[in-house]
């Protein structure tokens, strides 16, 4: 897919421009293809765009320093975590200097009688619950990749275990920030509410680094739960596993992770994850408590889903078990590009209202049996956000096509059920038409305030919306 810009959008980096940024970070700065493609490159359908050269840091001061140099120079930049990302987020469509913030990944302060801590943005999500271990403390947001905490907080991440402990919006109660004038700022302090002015805090999760670069985050802890138990339901029709989420939602059981797959993609899953389970609609559980109210919940849900055509519960207690099921969970969108070799993905994001989400999963399927595209659904349906994931033969044009219109299609019925284009993925280059369609006159405020923080647009350019 070609990326929304132009070539007159890129401009040579000036003269002497390299030189300067080697005065901040010395050999810290790469301008080889190879490692600039791997900055310019997205894990599903658009097409590579390279900067022109890629800066290691590893401090705030330096992120500052180099956002100096880039604002005076007037060139681009873009901020990179793991590179997770689904919809060319971090895509350099203007070329310029991508801030590689990976080496910035110290964890600054816990506290544990708090239930915070403070990390730099380059920590991953498995990093830091491996250090938090040992103190009972856990970091619930997960996505699945094994993203920066910057990243996640850039494009306002969810995961699996939204349902119960939210999302990235939920889980930061402070950043510090790089703003676009090389200022350095925090959002806010460690107290718990505060009605402070304005939330930049929320201001900057989610806004994809077109506000500010991300540098360190103040996050919610919870403790380990005293029992945690997983289990794996089939069912008979993807319309029974989605009403057994709803109704357990509606009565108010804290499950703390729902997640869906249909039969294609557990067919994935147990060829490319050496799995055996049945290939069906299928429901993965996860319950947190204590043993007699982890206990009280099973039997709960294991009712509800045996009136909707749920089969036997297999569960799996032992946290190697846990691992081995949520793995494979965490790899269904690499399963389900592994049944076509060579093909690309194309992953649909939306999320509605859970009173909609039986009929808009329902017939989000009708339109993909008519289709000869290889697809699968999986989704954390606890929240109502479900994904398609496509293979798409990358030398096959109409293929392309066809699934762009299914995706608009995907939406529309979500806009129509008052849901969203994008549930956690963010708007990149691949959804800004379907954000003007969501919010109308809201993107033109959006616009005012980026024009007010970045007046020169240098930052993260060509994301979310066009000015």
């Amino acid at each position: 897919m070609t990326a929304p810009f132009t070539t007159h959008d890129r401009k040579p980096l000036p003269p002497g421009f390299l030189d300067d940024v080697r005065a901040v970070i010395g050999d810290r700065l790469g301008t080889g293809e190879a490692i600039r493609l791997q900055h310019g490159s997205s894990e599903t359908h658009f097409d590579p765009v390279l900067p022109d050269a890629v800066a290691f840091v590893r401090s705030t001061e330096e992120v500052a320093a180099l956002v100096r140099l880039c604002v005076a120079a007037e060139v681009p930049v873009v901020a990179f975590g793991a590179g997770t990302s689904l919809e060319g987020n971090v895509t350099p469509v203007r070329g310029g200097l991508t801030i590689d913030l990976s080496e910035m990944d110290a964890i600054l302060a816990v506290n544990p009688e708090d239930l915070d801590c403070t990390v730099q943005a380059g920590v991953r999500r498995e990093q830091l619950n491996e250090y938090l271990r040992d103190q009972g403390l856990f970091f619930p947001i997960d996505p699945g990749a094994n993203a920066t905490i910057g990243g996640m907080a850039s494009t306002r991440a969810s995961g699996t275990n939204a349902v119960r402990y939210g999302t990235m919006r939920e889980a930061v109660l402070s950043l510090r920030v790089v703003t676009p004038d090389g200022r350095i700022v925090r959002t806010a302090r460690r107290a718990r509410k505060s009605a402070a002015g304005y939330d930049l805090t929320r201001l900057m999760i989610g806004a994809e680094g077109t506000l500010g670069i991300i540098t360190e985050i103040t996050l919610r802890l919870h403790g380990i739960p005293e029992a945690i138990s997983a289990a794996v339901c089939g069912f008979d029709t993807l319309q029974g596993a989605v009403d057994t989420v709803v109704q357990s939602i509606q009565i108010g059981v804290p499950v703390a992770r729902i997640e869906i797959l249909d039969a294609a993609q557990m067919k994935a899953c147990n060829a490319y994850s050496k799995l055996d389970y049945a290939e069906q609609p299928t429901l993965l559980f996860e319950f947190h408590g204590s043993e007699r109210h982890v206990q009280e919940q099973v039997e709960t849900v294991r009712e509800i889903a045996g009136h909707n055509g749920g089969g036997e519960f297999l569960w799996s207690h032992r946290p190697e078990e846990r691992s081995r099921l949520w793995k494979a969970r965490h790899e269904a969108y690499y399963a389900a590009m592994s049944q076509r070799p060579g093909a690309v993905g194309w992953t649909t994001d939306v999320c509605v209202p859970i009173s909609r989400l039986a009929e808009c999963i329902v017939e989000t399927q009708a339109d993909l049996a008519r289709s000869a595209i290889p697809a699968t659904i999986v989704g954390h349906v606890g929240d109502g956000n479900f994904h398609v994931v496509f293979a798409v033969d990358p030398a096959a044009p109409h293929e392309m096509a066809e699934v762009e219109a299914l995706n608009e299609r995907i939406v529309a019925r979500a806009l129509a059920m008052d849901g969203t284009c994008t549930g956690e993925h963010g708007i990149g280059l691949g959804k800004q038409r379907f954000l003007l369609d969501e919010l109308g006159d809201a993107v033109d405020l959006m616009r005012l305030v980026k024009q007010a923080i970045d007046p020169k647009g240098l930052f993260n350019p060509g994301k979310i919306f066009q000015l």
